[in-house]
């Protein structure tokens, strides 16, 4: 995948809703918080630049919309108007770096092998590499990457780190 390379910016603003367990939405569009909790009718609405440690957390009024460029979180109502504590903050910003991690990741995977696909003149091989135009028609070009032909496994290895 390292042989493409992104050439304009695609992204989009957009309104981003985690919820409690860790679920990314997101909303390209403004959107009520009474739509949103029509489908978690146990959870409540709150902005990510409103929380703050041993402060009670508050919901966004239903009648409210979700702006562009924010961070939400849909928390159980068992958390509204109690002080959110060190650990629980840690927690939803974990969930949140995960989700936004992820999310990046697969976006830019997807607009890397779209790219790839569709304007070069080659095409992706099943193994992930970039096959030469005159393997394809039976010539005696191997595929690019050459080496002993052993591939690594590319793997990501990551762990959390108790605080």
């Amino acid at each position: 995948m390292g042989i493409c390379s992104s050439c304009e910016s695609t992204s989009v603003a957009t309104a981003k809703l985690i919820s409690h367990d860790g679920r990314l939405q997101e909303f390209s569009y403004p959107v009520k918080v009474s739509y949103v909790l029509q489908n978690n009718p146990s959870t409540f609405i709150c902005n990510s630049d409103e929380m703050e440690f041993d402060d009670v957390v508050s919901a966004i009024s239903a009648d409210e919309e979700l702006q562009l460029g924010q961070l939400y979180f849909a928390l159980p109502l068992s958390h509204l108007r109690q002080p959110l504590q060190p650990e629980e903050m840690a927690a939803l910003a974990v969930k949140a770096s995960s989700a936004l991690k992820n999310l990046s990741f697969t976006t830019s995977m997807l607009q890397a092998c779209e790219k790839c696909h569709t304007k070069s003149s080659g095409r992706v091989a099943d193994g992930g590499g970039f096959e030469s135009r005159s393997r394809r028609s039976g010539g005696r070009a191997a595929a690019s990457g050459g080496g002993s032909g052993r591939r690594r496994s590319f793997m990501a290895m990551l762990s959390a780190i108790p605080e």
